[in-house]
């Protein structure tokens, strides 16, 4: 290799001639600059710049990382991964550095302390170099945002489950409650971490689910009137001011269920064509006459909650002898209670065939019940 007037700045060595082509299409290290030579250069070298310790902060509660202002969910047991990863992310290798490579080996000090030894490889003006650096890791336990409102019992907002003119049943309670869970799981799903129940439980009326957010509370009550019918009215109650002296309200959002549901049997006020079973309280109440068997819906004014008297359920339903079916419109059986043969209305959805039938027996009467309920 040829030599050139060019010498080195520190030790006065002479330094080798670059390609000639390089003062032209460098613009980084132009014509003009002065290199260092080969023993210079590698006296001043540092191949990996790693920190001398790092610290990952994990939450105690709920194992969520750290990750500069936000926390992260991370599917591990330990926190080898997070810490090598962590140490990724700290290091880095010189400009000048080809063919890089490198590999870590985590050693286990302690429970809260992981040392990496990392060991790396590459080329530099045609030399092999190779570094070992060694990174304490040590895992902070602390406590996340959204662990830190739960242990508070922080909650924004409230459904309440009520009913008009009766409480809840055990159904409709049950499946509120299964709803604020599948709820909260979708939004777990979507990444949003301040979603969570902060309490569940009955009261003398109903129901009440405080949850983290309004937007969940407002999603539980709209997908319970889906499933029940009812509605919904929500109002806002001022609790306090955040740092920034923004007012800060929580919602309250009060689910009223029909005074009808499913199953029940209804005596219509100024009707005279004998009850009705409900089969749905969304929208207008919708059911079956239980003398005829055909389908019945509420008037648009009254909705769900046409004026009537409730007679019973389908739980209150007893099986009962088929006497005889006498025609198309009626039919006799044995009383329950008295067993005595009695002729009733035969509904069209009577199995002429049946040896036995549900009847419930109220102060309208006795009338057969759907097979179903």
């Amino acid at each position: 290799m040829s030599e050139t007037r060019a010498f080195c700045p520190r030790c006065g060595d002479p330094v080798p001639e670059r390609p000639p082509e390089s003062d032209a299409s460098d613009p980084i290290r132009p014509a003009s600059t002065v290199d260092l030579c080969r023993s210079c250069y590698f006296d001043d070298f540092a191949f990996v710049d790693a920190p001398d310790e790092l610290v990952v902060e994990v939450c105690a509660r709920c194992g969520a990382v750290r990750e500069g202002e936000r926390w992260v969910d991370v599917d591990a047991r330990d926190y080898t991964d997070v810490a090598i990863e962590a140490v990724s992310d700290a290091l880095s290798v010189h400009v000048d550095v080809d063919d890089v490579a490198w590999q870590v080996e985590p050693e286990h000090v302690d429970q809260n302390t992981i040392r990496m030894h990392c060991h790396f490889t590459g080329v530099v003006r045609g030399e092999p170099v190779e570094e070992t650096v060694v990174v304490p890791v040590t895992i902070a336990r602390g406590t996340c945002t959204r662990c830190g409102r739960i242990a508070g019992d922080y909650y924004a907002s409230v459904v309440q489950l009520r009913a008009a003119d009766r409480t809840p049943t055990d159904d409709e309670i049950e499946r509120t409650e299964a709803i604020a869970t599948e709820v909260v799981a979708e939004m777990e799903a979507t990444g949003d971490r301040n979603a969570f129940v902060t309490e569940m439980g009955e009261v003398d009326a109903g129901l009440d689910v405080k949850v983290s957010t309004t937007k969940i509370g407002k999603k539980i009550a709209n997908r319970v009137v889906e499933a029940f019918g009812g509605t919904v009215t929500d109002s806002e109650t001022l609790v306090t001011e955040d740092e920034d002296g923004n007012e800060v309200y929580r919602v309250t959002f009060a689910v009223r269920l029909p005074p009808f549901t499913s199953g029940d049997v209804i005596d219509l006020a100024d009707d005279d064509d004998g009850p009705v079973l409900v089969r749905s309280a969304r929208g207008n109440l919708k059911g079956i006459r239980l003398r005829t068997g055909e389908r019945y819906e509420a008037a648009h004014e009254d909705g769900i909650a046409p004026e009537a008297r409730k007679l019973g359920t389908v739980a209150d339903a007893e099986e009962t002898t088929v006497v005889t079916v006498e025609d198309e419109r009626s039919i006799q059986v044995l009383d329950p209670e008295t067993y005595e043969a009695k002729t009733i209305a035969r509904p069209d959805y009577v199995d002429p065939e049946a040896e036995t039938v549900p009847v419930l027996k109220s102060r309208a009467g006795l009338h057969v019940l759907p097979d179903d309920g």
